[in-house]
């Protein structure tokens, strides 16, 4: 019976429409879980609000905080943040899919298009195989970075918490979600303490770079290597389009701000400005001493945002615009009997 009605339910929802659902329930448990005294580092219910939007932020990877995530939320608060991000920068239905992949479910056209519809595959042919690349992708990068961040954090917080800062901040950048746990030196500081550390401001912009171009680029890496010509014309586009906004915005930032650091300084840290202000949400610089030019140009960047396909938001980055225009306009995608 159950199954009658999941099948008639999935009939009146288009692939948008799950979606934005899925997105919606998963900011709901998430919610649940960071109002528990479990998850604040006092022991004491969080309300409501500030568990929502905690939830929402990290899930949508923001990055926007109300409460400090290092001093206001415990081991557990945070590796919930953690998974938050995770799923939400792979996406649900990537997830969702990979389970039913893993457990041997079979998986209908209407999985596959909805599949197809969250991450902006050209097509729903081979968009199962695509999930497990997705997965693969992401563990691979995000371990990597956890391996490069590491020397940086164990010499400064000792082994284990070394370990947890590494793999947070790893998650926390490929999927460009900004959340960080430098608060223990300055609540909501963000990664200002390391502005003079070229090596790690490298290492997360090359971990945000990497989430931002998106699984479709990497796919096309993956096949073609170096042999660019062949790449698809959407991820030719990404590439270029995602130089010029590294280094157009770098050069702006690098000629009329931050004057007052030293060189080298100066060059990271406009460079790394320019990468993390598109989505990711991190900062190594005081953003109250830019001029108004500046910040226009932050919210250029923060508008256009990441490649479609990848872990980023903005315009182009999640498709979820189109997603509230048209998902509840469509006809109903009918599912295969």
């Amino acid at each position: 019976m159950m199954h009658i009605f999941n099948r008639k339910r999935r009939r009146s929802l288009t692939s948008f429409q799950v979606i934005i659902i899925s997105f919606f329930a998963l900011i709901l448990v998430g919610t649940f879980l960071l109002m528990l005294p479990v998850s604040s580092a006092h022991g004491e219910f969080t309300s409501f609000a500030d568990a929502i939007f905690t939830a929402t932020s990290a899930t949508c990877v923001t990055g926007l905080v109300v409460k400090d995530t290092a001093t206001y939320w415990s081991g557990f608060g945070q590796g919930v943040i953690l998974a938050l991000i995770q799923i939400g920068g792979m996406g649900v239905i990537t997830i969702g899919l990979a389970v039913m992949r893993a457990s041997g479910m079979k998986i209908g056209l209407w999985y596959r298009s909805t599949m197809q519809s969250s991450i902006s595959a050209p097509h729903v042919g081979g968009i199962v195989r695509f999930t497990g690349f997705i997965i693969k992708t992401t563990i691979i990068i995000e371990l990597i970075g956890a391996a490069l961040l590491f020397p940086v954090f164990c010499a400064d917080f000792g082994v284990g918490k070394g370990i947890w800062f590494s793999v947070f901040h790893s998650v926390s950048a490929f999927c460009n979600a900004g959340f960080d746990l430098m608060g223990e030196r300055g609540q909501f500081s963000s990664l200002t303490s390391y502005a003079g550390n070229s090596y790690l401001s490298g290492v997360i912009m090359l971990l945000i770079i990497a989430g931002g171009i998106g699984f479709l680029v990497w796919n096309d890496v993956k096949t073609f290597k170096f042999r660019l010509k062949r790449y698809s014309l959407q991820s030719k586009i990404v590439l270029l389009t995602t130089l010029l906004l590294i280094f157009l915005p770098a050069l702006s930032f690098f000629i009329n701000e931050f004057r007052y650091l030293p060189m080298q300084e100066k060059i990271t840290g406009s460079l790394f400005q320019s990468v993390t202000t598109r989505t990711a949400g991190f900062n190594t610089l005081d953003l109250t001493r830019m001029h108004e030019s500046g910040i226009a140009v932050m919210i250029v960047l923060m508008l256009v945002g990441g490649s479609p396909g990848s872990t980023a938001g903005g315009i182009a980055g999640k498709g979820m615009c189109s997603a509230l225009k048209e998902g509840f306009r469509k006809t109903p995608f009918a599912a295969p009997e």
